[in-house]
C-alpha cells in the first residue's frame, strides 16, 4: 500500500520531522539543533522513498550524533580519498604514492567518487569490487581496496563518518598476474653484449649476474661497490639499501654482500673510471652508481625505458636473437634470469636464496644461519663457469 505524504508538524528543539517533499518526490526526515554561532538554523536532513527508509536513516543519524560525529550528508568518497592523499600519506616513498594516485584517478574517482559517503553500502562495493576482479590482478585489487579502506578510516576520525563499510566487504580473487619469465643462456649472452660502455649495460650486467633486485640498484652508491685490491682479495657489492621507505632493503635476509663474477668486476671497474673522468672534480664514493642525467636517483619508468631500448638494440648484431617484442619485458626479470642460470647449472636452491635474499624455507634458514664468510659467493662462482664455458 503506498503511504499517503501528511502535511508536516512543527518540530521542537531536537524532535525529529517527516514531511513530503513534492520537488524531490521523496520523503525528507529532519532534526532541528537549534542554531550555530553564526545564527545560522541547523537542520540535517535525510531522504528516502517510504517513511519507513526515513525513519531509519534518522535512527542512524541520531547514533552519528550520540557518538559526536558531524553529519555530513554530502561528503563525498572523492572528498574522502582526497583527504587521504592531503594528510594521511606521511613519509611514504613517492613511487608508492603515484601508484595509489594512478589507481584512484582511474578505477575508484571514476567509479564510486560521486557517492555519499554515508550513503555508501556494502551491497554496493560488493558488486563493484566484483566487476574490477575481471578486470584487475590480485594486488591491484588488494590496493583499490586498501586506499579505500584507508581513505574511510581517516573520515572516521575526523568525526565524519560512524561505519567503515569497506572493512565489511570481502575481497574477490582478482585476474593472475602477469607470470615472471626469464631469458635463455643465448639471449642472456647478447644482452650482456649489448650497449657496452652505456650506465644501462652495467646496470643490466649486476642485475643479471649477481642478482641485485633493481630497487637495490637505482640508490646504489660507489662506497658500496668493493674491487680487489690485492690478489686474494675479491670484488663484492654490499646491497644494504633500496628504495623503500627508509631505505629498507625487501627483508632482513636482503641485506647482504655479494661477490661480482669476473665478467661483472671488470665492467663495473670499466664504467667507474668512465663515471669519474666525466666529472672528475665532483666525484666521489657517495655518488650513485647509476644517477640519471640530472645527478639524481632514477625512478623505475626511465630505468624500464633504458632497457627496453637496450632490448631493440640486441637483433642488430643477432637477428636470431632479436627480442620481437621489448615491451613484454622488465629489469626484475633480469634477477629471474640470474636464478634460473644458477638452478640450471646446479647451485643448490638454499644458496640461491641466500644469493637472491629471499626469505626462504627453514632449510635456507638453516643455511643462511651457518654462513660464516660476510660474502656470499656461491652464485659468482657458478656465474664465472657459466659464462666461461660459453
Amino acid at each position: 500500500m503506498t503511504e499517503t505524504p501528511k502535511s508536516p508538524r512543527k518540530a521542537g528543539h531536537g524532535d525529529d520531522s517527516i514531511y513530503w517533499d513534492e520537488s524531490k518526490n521523496r520523503y525528507v526526515g529532519a532534526i532541528s539543533l537549534g542554531y550555530t554561532a553564526a545564527g545560522k538554523r541547523s537542520r540535517p536532513k535525510v531522504r528516502g522513498r517510504t517513511k519507513t527508509e526515513v525513519r531509519r536513516k534518522l535512527k542512524d543519524l541520531r547514533k552519528e550524533l550520540d557518538v559526536g560525529v558531524k553529519p555530513a550528508a554530502n561528503y563525498t568518497v572523492e572528498q574522502a580519498i582526497e583527504a587521504w592523499f592531503a594528510s594521511g600519506l606521511k613519509g611514504r616513498d613517492e613511487s608508492s604514492i603515484k601508484t595509489y594516485r594512478s589507481l584512484s584517478n582511474n578505477h575508484l574517482i571514476p567509479d564510486l567518487g560521486k557517492a555519499k559517503l554515508r550513503a555508501l553500502e556494502v551491497d554496493d562495493l560488493d558488486e563493484w569490487l566484483e566487476a574490477k576482479a575481471e578486470l584487475l590482478a590480485d594486488q591491484s585489487l588488494k590496493m583499490l581496496l586498501s586506499i579505500l579502506r584507508r581513505s574511510i578510516r581517516q573520515a572516521q576520525r575526523k568525526k565524519l563518518v560512524v561505519t567503515n563499510v569497506a572493512e565489511l566487504v570481502e575481497l574477490p580473487a582478482g585476474r593472475p598476474g602477469r607470470p615472471s619469465k626469464s631469458l635463455s643462456l643465448e639471449q642472456a649472452e647478447a644482452v650482456l653484449r649489448a650497449g657496452q660502455g652505456s650506465w644501462i649495460h652495467a646496470y643490466v650486467v649486476l642485475a643479471l649476474l649477481v642478482g641485485v633486485r633493481t630497487e637495490e640498484e637505482r640508490p646504489l652508491t660507489w662506497r658500496a661497490v668493493h674491487f680487489a685490491e690485492t690478489d686474494d682479495a675479491q670484488p663484492y657489492v654490499d646491497v644494504w639499501r633500496s628504495v623503500r621507505r627508509r631505505g629498507d632493503t625487501k627483508t632482513r635476509k636482503s641485506r647482504r654482500s655479494l661477490r661480482m663474477p669476473h665478467e661483472a668486476a671488470v665492467v663495473m671497474a670499466a664504467y667507474k673510471r668512465q663515471q669519474m673522468q666525466v666529472n672528475p672534480g665532483e666525484w666521489s664514493e657517495d655518488n650513485l652508481v647509476f644517477p640519471s642525467e640530472t645527478g639524481e636517483r632514477r625512478d623505475a619508468h626511465n630505468v624500464l625505458r633504458h632497457f627496453r631500448s637496450l632490448l631493440r638494440g640486441v637483433g642488430v648484431e643477432s637477428p636470431e636473437l632479436e627480442f620481437k617484442n621489448p615491451e613484454e619485458w622488465t629489469p626484475r626479470e633480469l634477477r629471474t634470469t640470474c636464478v634460473s642460470l644458477l638452478s640450471d647449472h646446479g647451485l643448490p636452491i638454499e644458496a640461491i636464496a641466500r644469493v637472491v635474499g629471499h626469505s626462504g624455507t627453514a632449510t635456507t634458514e638453516r643455511v643462511y644461519r651457518k654462513q660464516l664468510r660476510p660474502v656470499i659467493t656461491e652464485g659468482a662462482e657458478v656465474m664465472d663457469e657459466i659464462f666461461r664455458e660459453s
